[in-house]
């Protein structure tokens, strides 16, 4: 059977460069003191894995790419898969501790996937006994899969499928039948005809996507003219986040307890946990940049991931089923409970489709341009000179299970997330959430920001400050304000803020780097 990949799935391969990767990667630490043998060891974990390839087709197809991608391409059989040849081990080097580990993750990150080959790899990383937080013994297993693959909410189900309930290898979830139809490499008449008939036929599919959106088209148009929308109100200002990427990306992460995540959110009313991890990375951003003497009078602008499958948990397939929604993050807030009570009535405006043209709407229309078409926009838009301002910053919160996993009887004891970067989006901050803690993980260019340590202590302080203010009026309220008036009041002294986090270690774990 003919497997083509769809066109959202395709795009994440049209816009790959040599500086520019489009992996996403999982960070996974596991403690072995949990496992039978107080052990575990790299043939271990090799036949593990080995166990649990029927989970997903993933692990054994690869592409079959068109010359000039004259059409999208297919996925194929692997017919030389090996295992051994997508999982390789190695050690952290000294001194051993999270800043060497933050190096060598990110050293990884960086490294090209082989395109020839199933879109997946692992990397076992032992020596992690001199991290802070990590127990003795502890390894990382860094996995990368290629995102024309997978998205954030089948990344989740792969990884759960492949994790256990307890150390005596109960299976997370019930696995599936290993019945997968990989896919048949397409005849030459195939790929000719699908390739002709994508191309005549998208025009008119297109015209007709255009027309059935049109109300949502026309509505966007007339808020825009009015300045009531996105259009009229939303400006996305210059930043050192929107420069020039090279291949040379940085790693940091810091995790706090999910618990006081979710105790800020009743301060004010309605406010989610999605708005909370908002409102601190804003809080972040804005001490960094107030530190760098960089912070534009106009609210930062973030791209946030949405899922865009059914809620019913059944849609677990691989591929991408994402939409997004752009959000102000209001860093020009000095206050914390009212940069939240901005951000909530934001997302709700954002979610409600109120204003502007949603992202979904650009996704509906892109499913209908031509590979090659597809491909050639995708070149220019990923240049250095035509990369368009969309943003300042992606920020991606993925829930994940809130149980203990294991793996070869250890437990997954913490979790953090890489992801693309691109010209003119040189920040992204990953906050997964696993068995009561949520971690913040940065993922960033090494020019674009050299000391990616303070903007993990600006996370830390932000983080903080929300925790411990105070509402404005009543109790567990807010009054309502008007966020356009707020100023850029300086804020508390970051190293003071910092110093007060540094005294209540519990509250952001695990990594107290030196």
């Amino acid at each position: 059977m003919l497997h083509q990949l769809s066109a959202q799935d395709a795009q994440f391969l049209y816009i790959q460069t040599a500086e520019n990767l489009t992996h996403v990667m999982a960070v996974y630490v596991y403690d072995p003191s949990t496992a039978p043998t107080k052990k575990v060891r790299f043939k271990d974990i090799l036949e593990h894995v080995r166990s649990r390839l029927h989970i997903s087709p993933v692990f054994k197809r690869k592409l079959y790419r068109l010359p000039f991608d004259i059409d999208h391409p297919y996925w194929v059989e692997d017919q030389h898969f090996d295992i051994e040849a997508h999982i390789s081990h190695g050690r952290l080097p000294e001194p051993g501790d999270w800043r060497q580990f933050s190096i060598h993750v990110a050293r990884h990150f960086s490294k090209p996937m082989d395109m020839n080959r199933p879109l997946w790899d692992m990397y076992v990383v032992e020596g992690l006994d001199r991290v802070a937080g990590y127990g003795k013994g502890s390894y990382a297993i860094l996995t990368r899969v290629h995102h024309a693959a997978i998205d954030g909410a089948s990344a989740a189900y792969f990884f759960t499928a492949l994790s256990d309930m307890n150390n005596k290898g109960k299976p997370m979830i019930e696995l599936p039948p290993s019945d997968w139809d990989y896919g048949d490499v397409p005849s030459s008449s195939d790929v000719m005809n699908r390739a002709v008939s994508s191309n005549l036929s998208s025009p008119v599919k297109l015209a007709n996507a255009v027309l059935k959106l049109t109300p949502t088209l026309w509505d966007a148009a007339q808020k825009n003219m009015s300045g009531e929308g996105d259009g009229g109100g939303l400006t996305v200002p210059e930043t050192r986040f929107n420069g020039v990427v090279s291949p040379h990306k940085m790693f940091d992460a810091v995790s706090f307890d999910l618990n006081e995540l979710k105790t800020m959110r009743t301060k004010v009313e309605g406010a989610t946990i999605n708005d909370v991890v908002l409102t601190i990375c804003a809080g972040a951003l804005r001490k960094y940049l107030m530190k760098h003497k960089e912070l534009p009078k106009e609210t930062l602008v973030a791209v946030a991931p949405v899922n865009a499958r059914k809620r019913d948990g059944q849609e677990n397939a691989p591929g991408n089923k994402i939409t997004a929604m752009t959000v102000k993050l209001w860093t020009n807030i000095a206050n914390p409970l009212e940069r939240l009570e901005a951000v909530r009535n934001t997302t709700r405006e954002t979610k409600a489709a109120k204003s502007g043209l949603s992202a979904r709407v650009m996704t509906d229309l892109t499913q209908h341009i031509p590979g090659a078409t597809m491909a050639g926009v995708a070149k220019i838009l990923t240049s250095e000179r035509f990369a368009p301002k969309m943003s300042n910053v992606f920020i991606s919160n993925v829930p994940g299970p809130q149980v203990p996993m294991y793996m070869n009887g250890a437990q997954l004891t913490h979790q953090y997330g890489m992801a693309p970067l691109g010209n003119g989006m040189g920040l992204f901050i990953a906050t997964p959430s696993y068995n009561g803690t949520m971690s913040f993980a940065i993922t960033t260019d090494r020019k674009i920001m050299p000391d990616i340590e303070f903007f993990r202590e600006c996370i830390q302080a932000a983080f903080a400050q929300l925790r411990d203010a105070k509402p404005l009026v009543g109790k567990g309220k807010t009054k309502a304000r008007n966020p356009a008036a707020q100023t850029t009041a300086a804020p508390q002294d970051a190293s003071i803020m910092y110093r007060r986090v540094s005294k209540t270690p519990r509250k952001a774990r695990p990594n107290k780097a030196k």
